[in-house]
């Protein structure tokens, strides 16, 4: 796709944590369809439990009902080297060919597994095993766990030399943060395709949740913005979107070779983004 578009767009949905409420992704990806994104990715089981299954079955739902390229996410904190295997010939009975390999978060309720240390010793397992093209995850802003951009560069490129062709960024909010980025793994020789991160924040926990996992800054606008419409939730869901459109429109002008949607399973904040630059993606590629 991104030897074929000048600019690739997608989408990323998670399945619920509670079993029985699966059929709201469900519902979701009824509503995205049309959109026709580029791909749509999945997150890995509820909460990175290794033994649940709906990350390959919402993903090949994607590909075999809706006819749209899945990406399924997959972690390996949680995992043995035979659970991974297993997984793999999961996704390839399904045939997706697509695998987002991430490391993925500590649970303080699950001990670690100790055969997976680092991401990119799941994508050179990944690799080695076959048949899938392996996408990786960047942090514009420094994973939380390194010391600084130099530090984490260095582990970018080790999995990008492990078997990684494209990269998705953490979600981010000020786009000067993306650029410099960008400016840095280039000078550092990383060349593959990165994705833009964009996450449409509509109310006020679901960002303070958010900034707290992942340590993302919010810009001097953005907290302007959450403290005038924070309490009224039809007008943050309004800025919210307004300005992850704004950010879109920026990245798309200034030649990002993607943009991925953090849909967070609302298809309503999706649909609005995705039909405010459908105009702007077409002309970009045409």
């Amino acid at each position: 796709m991104f030897d074929q578009k000048k600019i690739v767009f997608s989408f990323e949905v998670f399945p619920p944590k509670k079993t029985s409420s699966i059929q709201t992704v469900y519902d979701t990806l009824d509503n995205l369809a049309d959109l026709s994104p580029d791909f749509i990715s999945v997150t890995y089981g509820a909460g990175g439990n290794p033994a649940d299954r709906s990350t390959v079955e919402i993903a090949s739902t994607i590909k075999h009902k809706y006819h749209i390229e899945p990406l399924a996410h997959l972690t390996c904190v949680n995992s043995t080297h035979d659970h991974i295997g297993q997984v793999l010939d999961d996704l390839r009975q399904n045939n997706i060919e697509n695998i987002l390999a991430l490391r993925g978060d500590f649970n303080p309720l699950i001990p670690p597994k100790t055969d997976y240390q680092y991401a990119q010793e799941l994508i050179h397992n990944i690799n080695k095993y076959g048949g899938f093209d392996i996408a990786a995850a960047c942090y514009p802003e420094v994973h939380p766990e390194c010391s600084d951009m130099e530090e984490d560069i260095l582990h970018l490129k080790e999995k990008v030399d492990a078997g990684a062709s494209h990269l998705i960024s953490q979600l981010f909010f000020d786009n000067h943060d993306f650029y410099n980025f960008l400016y840095r793994i280039r000078e550092a020789g990383i060349m593959v395709p990165v994705e833009a991160g964009i996450m449409p924040v509509t109310n006020r926990k679901q960002i303070e949740k958010m900034v707290s996992l992942c340590g993302a800054s919010l810009p001097k606008k953005f907290v302007k913005i959450m403290h005038r419409y924070g309490d009224d939730p039809i007008a943050m869901q309004d800025a919210g979107i307004a300005y992850a459109v704004e950010q879109i429109v920026d990245l798309i002008s200034n030649g990002v070779q993607g943009i991925h949607l953090y849909t967070m399973n609302n298809p309503l904040v999706a649909r609005r983004i995705s039909q405010s630059v459908a105009s702007l993606i077409r002309c970009t590629n045409r």
